[in-house]
């Protein structure tokens, strides 16, 4: 072997499984969802398969369940030690990737799977969408070009929020993200009230702030994260898969009339894949390439899909 090679084995902070040593991991693991369940988690273009779960998805909730037991077991530690026998701390787990990746999905398979548990936690998902600027003020700030990059989030909301979901507070707002409409709702929000666990998903999840001069900055987004999961794929698929989606959401979505693009419903098959591969250029690439990509090493778990949209390798972080 390369001594080059040997050596970027050996400092790699992640261990590294094929999907068939991965899938092995399963152990006695059950399958608790049904074809019928699966049909309704997951996005338009996914197709995400019962054989994915089992080989993918199942032995990741077995690790989670080792790992939210584990960590249970120390805030309850911690608890004794200060004489405090009043408070629940939250399990969190945020996802990140790119535009398209599939992160919507694998987000609404694990909460299916974690809270179908013996135990059955309270599993609760909340989207980093819904904590964008309004389409108001990012008109105004000049940053509709920018939607998605972290310039365009309402980063103090983000961290208020897991703040208080992480020191467990009850019934704690999430403002709501309407991909019709493609703008924030209105006065809508969701409530997060004590779960055992909660998965956050979004792009710009695991980037990290500046590190203040005085050491007395802002926490990041993923100080508040437990355990982290990037979705990769190459940059041709991820293209790919988001240009099919827009022209197929032509026959569907777009042709809504509060829909915010009404205006492409009656493009042809070759005007709608111009727009779409021009959109993913001029934003979602740039976006991935400047913030997105650059945060993957962060992750403790790295899910890298092939061209069919299945994971072929997984990259679970050393302890």
């Amino acid at each position: 072997m390369d001594e080059r090679i040997k050596a970027s084995t050996v400092l790699s902070p992640y261990h590294h499984f094929t999907r068939s040593e991965w899938a092995a991991l399963r152990a006695d693991t059950p399958l608790t969802l049904t074809l019928e369940d699966l049909s309704k988690l997951k996005s338009l273009d996914d197709p995400i398969s019962l054989e994915e779960v089992i080989a993918i998805y199942l032995p990741l909730s077995r690790l989670l369940a080792l790992y939210v037991a584990a960590t249970q077991g120390l805030f309850k530690a911690t608890q004794r030690f200060l004489g405090a026998d009043d408070g629940k701390m939250p399990y969190i787990i945020g996802v990140a990737g790119s535009v398209a990746a599939g992160k919507s999905t694998l987000a609404r398979v694990m909460r299916s799977l974690l809270s179908r548990w013996p135990n059955t936690p309270k599993v609760d998902l909340v989207t980093t969408d819904g904590f964008l600027y309004p389409n108001s003020v990012l008109e105004a700030e000049g940053l509709m070009e920018k939607k998605g990059f972290p310039e365009s989030y309402d980063s103090a909301g983000l961290l208020r929020f897991l703040s208080a979901v992480k020191g467990g507070m009850r019934n704690v707002p999430a403002p709501v993200y309407s991909h019709l409409t493609y703008d924030v709702v209105p006065g809508d929000h969701v409530i997060v009230d004590r779960p055992d666990i909660l998965i956050v998903e979004g792009l710009n999840v695991l980037l990290p702030g500046r590190a203040p001069k005085d050491g007395r900055g802002l926490p990041f987004v993923s100080d508040f994260f437990d355990f982290s999961i990037y979705l990769h794929a190459d940059d041709d698929e991820l293209e790919r898969w988001y240009v099919s989606r827009f022209v197929r959401l032509r026959q569907t979505a777009f042709r809504d009339p509060r829909s915010y693009f009404r205006k492409y419903a009656n493009l042809r098959d070759d005007e709608a894949e111009a727009v779409a591969r021009d959109i993913w250029t001029r934003i979602n690439l740039r976006n991935l390439h400047e913030n997105i990509l650059p945060t993957r090493a962060r992750a403790n778990l790295v899910l890298t899909k092939d061209a069919s949209h299945s994971i072929e390798e997984v990259e679970l972080r050393k302890l």
